[in-house]
């Protein structure tokens, strides 16, 4: 009786331990698919490396190789504007998914670090609000019932191309009453509306109920120069209108020298910002790109300063750097800050890092990252691996800032785009 009862308990052990067995195997193969899951969401499918140097991730945990299973390296890595497909290997081991990584030049800037003033002029005429008006026959909101919306792009009334807020309201006085052809762009898809002006019961013109913005003006900072194509990049987010909250459409703009006269102090809950004017009218350059990766264009001189390598966005590392920013009447400092947090994903335009200013002389300054300070080159490693672009509301001694890399693509695909309109 004592063997069989212990040949029946034996068993039930065994049987447990299997189920716990079981049990285990299946955790670990949920864990191994959320880490693999993990790492695929949160690093790109392209990469860039500088002829002549290793695709390195910053964690050391992440590596790759071609397809052929040759570590992507020196070696392979000798000769400009050639790709390879490889395969990103999560400890050395586990495969995560097949990456492109091209080949490209060493590209020095010089970092600036400098305030300027933007004067942008819109490509066609904004949308930025609606009115009703008091006729004598009633309340009515021609802009409304006509179907215009606050964001909308008026690019021509009645075939007549237009970009500025008086060219519109000179075609809307002059109509006499009969109904206008606005060809918008809304959503980037462009749109034909007819639009009923009215007369106001109290005046003698006629109106279409709508409130426009052909134009902004605005302080930053200047990021980079590129001494070999004249260009300079700079903010490191958009212009974007201070109603809509969407991109300013660039016709044309200009860039003058600005003064820091003094700064407002960033506290909890209220951003501070950088006060100054601009110092003259005339031009320092030219305004050509308004992007969400920031603003560029040309240069009529060459900044001082040493150039610095543009570093590739897996080089970054958490960890101690340095911003380059005017924030009184003198010329750039430089200033303590942490990398706390690095996004690679490729959806995220300009908030790619997590920033922590540091340095006490900053922090007595300004109270941390404030509005003027976009566009600040951020430092690393005797590399230019970035800027700062927004501060957080709630704790302005954090901010954001963005890659290197990619304000660098825009300001190529820039310098590309104008060539090719040249030559044709």
């Amino acid at each position: 009786m004592w063997q069989i009862n212990s040949a029946v308990q034996g068993g039930e052990k065994l049987k447990k331990f299997i189920k716990g067995l079981s049990a285990l195997s299946i955790m670990l193969t949920i864990l191994f698919a959320v880490s693999v899951g993990i790492a695929n969401y949160f690093t790109p499918n392209s990469y860039k490396v500088t002829a002549g140097s290793n695709l390195q991730w910053n964690t050391g945990i992440v590596t790759a190789v071609t397809e052929n299973g040759k570590e992507i390296s020196t070696g392979l890595c000798s000769v400009p504007n050639k790709s390879y497909k490889a395969q990103l290997m999560l400890y050395n081991v586990i495969p995560i998914k097949t990456v492109k990584v091209d080949v490209v030049k060493e590209t020095l800037v010089i970092p600036c670090g400098t305030p300027f003033g933007i004067k942008l002029f819109t490509n066609g005429v904004v949308v930025v609000g609606v009115a009703d008006i008091k006729t004598s026959s009633g309340t009515v909101n021609p802009a409304t019932e006509a179907g215009l919306k606050v964001g909308d792009i008026i690019m021509a009334v009645d075939g007549k191309e237009v970009n500025t807020n008086a060219e519109i309201i000179n075609i809307v006085k002059k109509s006499q009453g009969k109904k206008l052809n606005f060809s918008v762009l809304r959503d980037n898809q462009k749109l034909s509306i007819n639009l009923q002006p009215v007369k106001s019961e109290n005046g003698s013109q006629y109106q279409a109920g709508i409130w426009l913005r052909d134009g902004t003006a605005g302080i930053g900072t200047l990021t980079f120069y590129n001494p070999s194509t004249g260009c300079f990049g700079g903010l490191g987010h958009g212009v974007c209108d201070s109603d809509t909250h969407e991109l300013m459409p660039l016709l044309n703009g200009d860039i003058v020298p600005v003064k820091i006269s003094g700064v407002t102090k960033g506290q909890e809950g209220c951003p501070g910002e950088l006060r100054g004017y601009f110092a003259t009218d005339n031009p320092m350059g030219a305004l050509k790109v308004n992007s969400n990766e920031g603003v560029y264009g040309s240069l009529n001189f060459s900044p001082k300063g040493e150039p610095l390598e543009v570093a590739m966005k897996q080089e970054i590392k958490a960890g101690p750097a340095k911003i380059l920013s005017t924030v009184d009447s003198g010329k750039p400092q430089y200033f303590d800050v942490q990398i706390e947090k690095i996004d690679y994903r490729k959806d995220v335009k300009s908030k790619n890092m997590v920033l922590h200013i540091t340095d006490k002389k900053l922090l007595d300054a300004t109270g941390g990252i404030v509005q003027g300070m976009s566009g600040s080159p951020i430092i690393q490693n005797n590399k230019i691996i970035g800027a700062v672009t927004h501060v957080f509301v709630n704790d302005p001694t954090r901010g954001y800032g963005i890659f290197a890399e990619n304000m660098m693509t825009v300001s190529q695909n820039n310098l590309k785009s104008s060539i090719n309109l040249k030559a044709s």
